[in-house]
């Protein structure tokens, strides 16, 4: 099994940067300027530049302090979640931090619940455009699944407890309708992740192929996951194959789509949520 070709990773690379321009452009164009907070880390790069420079002398921009934030993140995320995962996530940040200091802060703004609504939704397609190519933006998706390894516990319950803490901050500072603003843009943006890409942490793929041979030493090559197989047989064609059944985070689902187009692109995949595993499921 080869590993990415130039092209593909200058492709999952060109989606990478494309997804932190759009996320910047709608913190600096609708989210920023209306004064709600993204989710993650960018809100709380957000919200800390507002009270630096409203309370102290210090003036920090939200590139900075969100580049900043994800330096210690990453070198945690090297070692607990995975190198290649870490490396894309963190080329994703550094976009993000560049493009946030380059494009101009709208200064007008018009009915702050259509910014919070659309600003919330342009982050959403860059988000989801990024999850797309097995990246992340880095931050609490990293920290939330380290501590979903730890306790075993879903990545979403770490991930909205970490974001109340923001919506709460920016609530007691600036007003409980910033917050509840806040709430909207997160709610908005939380939906349209799921429809671009996939509200479940862990789904079940089964694979019916003729290539099961290959196509298991293919999978461990890219991933430490096991796979169970089962006899298939077409009910019309009659040809005899197998159906690999393979449980994955939702961070490994293009890896996996990427090694069966690559072995057996005639390979049928069907992907569904798995609510709970019980039993051995790897977290390292």
């Amino acid at each position: 099994m080869r590993p990415h070709s130039f092209w593909e990773v200058l492709k999952k690379l060109a989606v990478i940067i494309a997804g932190a321009f759009i996320v910047a452009i709608a913190m600096n164009y609708f989210l920023i300027p209306s004064n709600v907070y993204a989710s993650g880390f960018a809100g709380a790069a957000q919200l800390l530049s507002k009270v630096l420079g409203q309370f102290t002398p210090v003036n920090a921009s939200t590139g900075m302090l969100l580049l900043l934030f994800n330096i210690p993140v990453a070198i945690l995320g090297w070692f607990k979640v995975g190198k290649s995962f870490t490396i894309y996530s963190f080329i994703s940040v550094a976009a993000t931090s560049i493009f946030l200091e380059l494009i101009p802060v709208k200064t007008q703004t018009a009915d702050i619940m259509l910014y919070a609504v659309f600003g919330g939704v342009i982050t959403a397609i860059g988000i989801g455009i990024t999850l797309k190519v097995g990246a992340s933006t880095g931050g609490l998706d990293i920290i939330s699944m380290i501590l979903s390894r730890m306790s075993d516990k879903s990545v979403g319950t770490y991930f909205f407890m970490l974001n109340a803490i923001i919506i709460l901050t920016a609530g007691a500072l600036y007003g409980w309708d910033k917050a509840l603003y806040t709430l909207l843009s997160v709610y908005a943006s939380t939906r349209v992740i799921d429809a671009i890409h996939t509200r479940h942490q862990k789904l079940t793929a089964m694979i019916v192929t003729k290539k099961a041979d290959e196509l298991t030493e293919a999978i461990h090559e890219r991933l430490v996951r096991g796979i169970t197989k089962v006899p298939a047989k077409g009910a019309f064609s009659k040809q005899e194959k197998e159906m690999m059944i393979i449980v994955v985070t939702r961070y490994e689902l293009y890896e996996l789509e990427h090694v069966i187009k690559e072995v057996d692109p005639e390979a049928f995949t069907n992907i569904v949520e798995t609510a709970t595993v019980f039993g051995f499921f790897r977290k390292e």
